[in-house]
């Protein structure tokens, strides 16, 4: 199959508005974290439910034995430790500030450096008591939302919001709470009035019979809107439960100890395993929580849903039954319950009354089968452009590996495919991207460094106990030897930065992308809580599992990847260039050191490194396209500080608007690529012939391949190389 472009350049998508993104996901936090059902108080619409002190007691003892025994640099339990507990948890169970008033925080800071103690004594007095007064304030700002969505907002007179949460003061009256409440549903209507005004306006240009909305019209609708979707919101915390907010407390003391330490409750930690293994046994369909209703937002293509047929987009789930029992209603039901009921071992039966988007009600009996989440796993292509290079393109989503199934799907393997694939179609050079890549399989990571190297050192792993273990590829076999250029972004991580790193080391290939990597060197182990319960406690399992920073990554070259992580050999624009991102962004983070290195021989390429690097940078800088990419990441590190917005109307359009035209512009330059063809390999194309489902998935991926610049800039690169 083959894809080719005659006309312009590509622009990838850029974010316009960063500080809107991370407001935007502050929010979601703050539902998170939030959205727990409520057991054990007293106070309104709550279930009192009695906590169970000696699970309490047994899970956190557990979780601190693990922690002491395995982590690799355990912080000592004392009054610092308290503190930083008592912080992160608090900044935590209010980050918007839109529930607890000062007095509150004041009543709390009483535990600020008692926390410790508790936690030596297997004791939650801290959390009840934040548990409790969180309640409370959550039960009256259902009344703060209400009153203030009666009446319009008046958006001619002069007024501000503060976007960044941590900027805010926290309200010492009740009166001041209401009128950040205020401040914000102003800010969040005036938000969808521009968003209706945008669309209306587009819409308008292809329907000349459209109804217009005055502009009182659409400030009443976006009242509406957020009525019902607090509503929506406030009828969640009805269903929340005591452990899931007691989870956000006991994370908060992993996390002291590191941002990818983290308690793993028993259903966490299974949906972990599948994000490992890329596959699971289910249906195959995306739901999501609305209205009261489970409802179905994708079927996955190829999985039991799609095969069976009737399940559909938009159907709501009222019903659950398993084979040959009466059906549960899961109207009002937490999503996470309905979806223990929906998911199953393979083969067995599930039967779903659904209630279609035509208002009818239907059974719909669904036998239950492997899901295979295909955007895990390696694929590859065949790119040429305007040098006629043939490159071999590969990309790799994550480095899998199905712990649980011997012979099992694992990215090393795959990879090795791929490649061998590749070379008998006789490819100039290959381009392994590992954008976006955020880990996985070590193991894998070593293996797939391997296929382009002969025997050798790939990374350095430090423990607290033992001297650096130097993990190497003992496989003499190089299943490709030609050029090789590897793909990074900001968001490539931990086995990406290792595979990167030591191609880097070798002289292997030439590392292009964004400004750094991720910078995560650090190596986790999960421990089965369940092994640190003593006699007296086995009736508490399952309590989960942790996860915990046992060792460290090094360079073969000595360096660490921790917060520095990969510096690419050509740097390529990016909206994110100039923003601090990863690693150091996060808290309690270890720092960067590095040891001695380990012996290795370098690779002696064939090409000129300067010269390849130099020629990609005239490229880059002589490239209209991209020196708008760059002025726009320039612009974004200008703005991201300004987090003050006006909601007086007429001075949020003009930003507003202002914001819209950069966006079009960029959205414009987003064309295919000239000259750039894509094929699959001749060895894919009867997958494709065979089924539809793929074959569409394929051409969507392929197009959206069709306008990356990075890509395009890689097989020039590839040229240079192979010129020499």
């Amino acid at each position: 199959m083959r894809f080719e472009a005659g006309h312009s350049c590509h622009a990838k998508d850029i974010v316009m508005r960063i500080k809107a993104v991370q407001i935007a996901l502050s929010l979601t936090v703050l539902v998170s974290l939030c959205s727990y059902a409520i057991i054990g108080g007293n106070h309104p619409g709550a279930e009192p439910t009695e906590a169970n002190p000696s699970k309490d007691q047994a899970l956190l003892g557990a979780l601190m034995t693990s922690i002491k025994r395995a982590h690799l640099d355990p912080k000592t339990v004392n009054d610092q430790f308290s503190q930083d507990v008592f912080d992160l948890y608090v900044k935590r169970l209010d980050f918007n500030k839109r529930f607890l008033l000062k007095s509150d925080h004041e009543e709390l800071d009483g535990y600020r450096e008692e926390v410790d103690n508790q936690i030596e004594n297997g004791n939650y007095a801290f959390f009840d008591v934040s548990y409790e007064m969180f309640m409370r304030r959550v039960h009256e700002a259902k009344d703060y939302y209400s009153v203030v969505l009666e009446n319009p907002f008046d958006f001619t007179i002069k007024e501000e919001y503060e976007l960044d949460a941590e900027k805010r003061a926290v309200s010492t009256t009740k009166d001041e709470l209401r009128e950040q409440w205020r401040l914000l549903l102003k800010y969040q209507a005036m938000n969808r009035i521009h968003e209706m005004e945008r669309k209306q306006e587009e819409a308008s240009m292809d329907n000349d019979t459209l109804t217009i909305l005055t502009f009182d019209q659409m400030e009443a609708k976006a009242r509406a809107g957020l009525k019902k979707s607090n509503d929506r919101y406030f009828k969640r915390i009805e269903k929340w439960d005591r452990d899931d907010l007691k989870d956000v407390y006991l994370n908060s003391i992993m996390n002291v100890f590191g941002p990818h330490t983290a308690y793993f409750p028993p259903k966490d930690k299974e949906n972990f395993d599948i994000s490992m293994s890329g596959q699971l046994e289910g249906i195959g369909a995306q739901l999501q929580e609305k209205d009261g209703y489970i409802k179905v937002t994708r079927i996955v293509p190829g999985s039991a849903s799609y095969r069976q047929g009737e399940l559909e987009e938009g159907d709501l789930i009222v019903k659950v039954a398993q084979e040959n029992e009466e059906p549960v209603d899961v109207t009002d039901m937490r999503l996470d319950d309905a979806v223990k009921l929906i998911r199953g071992k393979k083969g067995t039966k599930v039967i779903l009354t659904v209630k279609k988007k035509t208002g009818s009600t239907k059974e719909i009996a669904i036998t239950r089968d492997i899901v295979v989440l295909a955007e895990t796993y390696a694929k590859s292509l065949i790119l040429q452009n305007e040098n006629n290079v043939k490159v071999g393109y590969i990309k790799l989503p994550k480095f899998y590996a199905d712990f649980q199934k011997k012979g099992g799907r694992a990215a090393g393997k795959d990879v090795k495919k791929e490649l061998e694939k590749l070379k008998s179609e006789g490819v100039d050079g290959v381009v392994l991207d590992l954008r976006g890549n955020g880990g996985g399989s070590l193991k894998d990571a070593i293996e797939i460094t391997g296929h382009f190297i002969e025997r050798g050192p790939v990374v350095q792993v430090k423990g607290s106990k033992f001297p650096a273990r130097i993990e190497k590829d003992n496989n003499p076999t190089i299943v490709y030897d030609g050029p090789l250029v590897v793909m990074l972004n900001h968001f490539s991580a931990s086995a990406s930065e290792i595979v990167a790193a030591a191609i880097q080391d070798y002289d292997r290939g030439i590392i292009l992308g964004t400004s750094s990597s991720f910078g995560k060197g650090t190596v986790q182990r999960f421990f089965d809580l369940d092994q640190n319960l003593m006699p007296d406690q086995q009736v508490h399992r399952p309590l989960g599992a942790v996860k915990i920073t046992t060792q460290k990554f090094y360079r073969i070259n000595g360096g660490a990847t921790q917060l520095k992580g990969v510096e690419p050999d050509i740097v390529f624009p990016n909206q994110f260039n100039y923003i601090d991102m990863g690693e150091k962004e996060q808290e309690f983070v270890m720092e960067w050191d590095e040891i001695e290195p380990a012996e290795y021989s370098m690779w002696k390429p064939t090409y000129n490194e300067s010269k390849v690097v130099a020629a990609s940078a005239q490229r880059i800088a002589s490239n209209d396209i991209l020196k708008a990419i760059e002025e726009n990441a320039l612009q974004m590190k200008a703005e991201r500080d300004e987090t003050i917005v006006s909601l007086k109307w007429d001075e949020y359009a003009a930003k507003q608007h202002e914001l819209d035209q950069r966006e079009d512009y960029l959205e414009e330059l987003n064309v295919e690529i000239v000259g750039l063809r894509i094929d699959n390999l001749a060895d894919d194309n009867h997958i494709f012939e065979a089924d539809s489902v793929k074959r569409d998935i394929n051409i969507k991926w392929i197009q959206k391949l069709m306008k990356d610049n990075v890509l395009n800039e890689a097989i020039d690169v590839i040229a240079d190389m192979q010129a020499g």
